[in-house]
């Protein structure tokens, strides 16, 4: 392994299936025998012969406490808490989702950045669907993957993040459902930490989505992170960090009612308001098209986040009802 026996693994699932063991089959052909010891494989009930799987390679498998809610920010963290004391001198650790696949050479591509550069917290490059054609919404998530290369504010669940930082920030939140990636980046940062995006393919994401429903879900999973990430950071950072929670209120509430609202008293005028959709969509046509995605995925993607406003306002919506009763909202699972 060389360069790269101070390189951990950490993989979480949940009654994942066939996608779990190609995840665990794609991290062994990078990892020397003998070294499935530095791979943990977090388990939430899995139901479906996931943990005999990981031991039947020689992986290291936690299994959460069902008692406690599930999430999967507390995999993590248990990854990790069990990943140290396994191997203590790890300086790196490489989080993957269960329903993804490690590229050949991200690990070295990965581990060597962050040796390049120790301002750096976490490195993240390029993730893609498995089967992009599968579904328009397998399609639309994998143009939601092509995010711009270099400095970023956050990751997503697969990343190469150094040990030192993680530990220095606090971890990820185990009581958040969803958004745990931007909160431990958002708090990497207050630390001077950076978070950078390389372009080098590193893994491949099975979304599995052949519904609507389970796209509306996603969506409603992403606006209750947005709303939960930007009230947590408005009491640190102020009114900016909830930017991506006001475009929320903006589309899918404030407009539409502003429109329907004042069409009476405008007679009518009101509805040019939403004249604002299709400008929003061309817009995102456009972005998308500058990052050189087909013409057909562009606009399948530029009208599908369009609508998404209204499903990541029922997110919002979930969230503070939620914080103002004080419940906690369970996890929201598409697949």
């Amino acid at each position: 392994m060389g360069g790269l026996a101070e390189v951990g693994c950490v993989l979480i699932g949940r009654n994942e299936g066939v996608r779990l063991v190609r995840c665990f089959d794609s991290l062994s052909a990078l990892l020397a025998p003998g070294d499935a010891t530095r791979v943990v494989y977090v388990d939430s009930g899995s139901t479906d012969g996931s943990v005999a799987a990981a031991r039947a390679r020689g992986i290291e498998v936690v299994e959460l406490d069902p008692s406690v809610p599930f999430t999967a920010a507390r995999a993590r963290n248990a990854g990790v808490e069990r990943l140290l004391e396994i191997a203590p001198a790890l300086r790196y650790v490489q989080f993957v989702d269960g329903d993804c696949e490690v590229m050949p050479g991200w690990i070295e591509t990965a581990r060597a950045r962050l040796d390049a550069d120790r301002d750096l917290a976490v490195v993240c490059g390029r993730r893609r669907e498995r089967r992009p054609d599968a579904s328009v919404w397998n399609r639309i998530t994998d143009v939601e993957w092509d995010t711009p290369v270099g400095d970023a504010a956050a990751c997503g669940g697969d990343s190469m993040m150094r040990l030192d930082a993680f530990r220095a920030a606090g971890g990820f939140d185990a009581t958040l459902i969803a958004g745990e990636e931007p909160d431990l980046c958002a708090r990497m940062r207050d630390l001077g930490w950076r978070i950078e995006r390389v372009d080098a393919e590193m893994t491949l994401h099975d979304a599995a989505m052949t519904r609507a429903s389970q796209w509306w879900k996603r969506c409603v999973r992403s606006g209750h992170a947005s709303a939960e990430h930007a009230y947590r950071r408005a009491r640190v950072r102020g009114v900016r960090a909830r930017s991506a929670e006001n475009r929320i209120w903006l589309w899918g509430a404030l407009v539409p009612a502003a429109a329907a609202g004042l069409a009476v008293p405008t007679f009518g005028a009101s509805l040019a308001l939403l004249g604002g959709y299709p400008l929003s969509a061309w817009r995102a046509y456009r972005a998308t098209r500058r990052r050189g995605r087909r013409r057909r995925d562009a606009a399948t993607y530029a009208v599908a986040i369009t609508i998404a406003k209204f499903a990541e306002l029922q997110g919002v919506l979930q969230f503070h009802r939620a914080r103002l009763r004080g419940e906690r909202v369970r996890l929201i699972e598409y697949k």
